[in-house]
C-alpha cells in the first residue's frame, strides 16, 4: 500500500539533504553547457539506480529484530545530521569532462555516469535506506526518494544559482540535520518503548 505521508516525509528529508550535496552542483555544471533534457534523463536514471539499491538494503534491516533496526537507524540518522553540521564549507574544485558532442547517448552517458560514481554510498543513499528500514512501505519511500532527489537534479540543473542566492546553504543544511535529528530522537523512543 502506498502512504502519501511517508513519500512526503521521505521527499521532504531526501530533498533538503540533497540540496547542498555537491551533484546538485555537477547538475547545474552540465546543465550550463548540455541541453538540459538530456542531462536531466541520465541523472534521473542514475538516482533511480540509487534509491533501488538502498530499498533492497533497506527491506534486508527490516528482516532484523525491529528494537535493533530502530537503534541502528537513530545511530545513522544522527550520523548524517553531523555530517551534514560539520563538514566542510569549502566545495571541491572538481573538473567535470563534457563528452565531445551533443548527442542524447552521449551527453545523458555522462549525467548518469557522474551521478552514479559520485552518490554511490552518499548520505542520502544511506538515508533512503533508513527510511526503508523505518517505515513498513518500501514503495512509498522509493518514490519520496526518487521525487526528491530528481528535484534537486532538476533544480541543480535548470536553476541552482538562483535558488542559492536566496536561500543561503548553510540554513539548508541545518534544517536537513534538525530533521535528521528528529528522526534519530523518534527512532530512539521507538527502540526503547518498542
Amino acid at each position: 500500500m502506498i502512504s502519501f505521508t511517508v513519500m512526503a516525509i521521505v521527499f521532504g528529508v531526501i530533498f533538503l539533504a540533497e540540496l547542498p550535496d555537491k551533484t546538485a552542483l555537477a547538475g547545474l555544471m552540465l546543465g550550463t553547457r548540455y541541453r538540459a533534457s538530456y542531462v536531466f534523463v541520465g541523472v534521473a536514471a542514475a538516482f533511480t539506480v540509487h534509491v533501488a539499491l538502498a530499498i533492497a538494503a533497506g527491506s534486508v534491516l527490516t528482516l532484523l529484530p525491529h528494537r535493533l533496526v530502530q537503534g541502528v537507524v537513530a545511530a545513522l540518522f544522527l550520523a548524517g545530521a553531523a555530517v551534514l553540521l560539520f563538514k566542510k564549507t569549502e566545495e571541491e574544485d572538481e573538473e567535470i569532462k563534457p563528452p565531445a558532442d551533443q548527442s542524447f547517448w552521449k551527453v545523458a552517458g555522462a549525467g548518469f555516469m557522474l551521478i552514479l560514481v559520485a552518490e554511490f554510498g552518499d548520505l542520502t543513499q544511506i538515508m533512503t535506506a533508513n527510511l526503508a528500514a523505518r517505515y513498513d512501505s518500501p514503495v512509498s519511500v522509493g518514490i519520496g526518494a526518487v521525487l526528491g532527489l530528481w528535484a534537486v537534479g532538476g533544480l541543480g540543473i535548470l536553476g541552482g544559482r538562483t535558488l542559492m542566492k536566496h536561500v543561503p546553504l548553510r540554513l539548508i543544511t541545518k534544517i536537513a540535520a534538525l530533521v535528521m535529528v528528529a528522526l534519530a530522537g523518534f527512532s530512539i523512543y521507538e527502540a526503547v518503548a518498542g
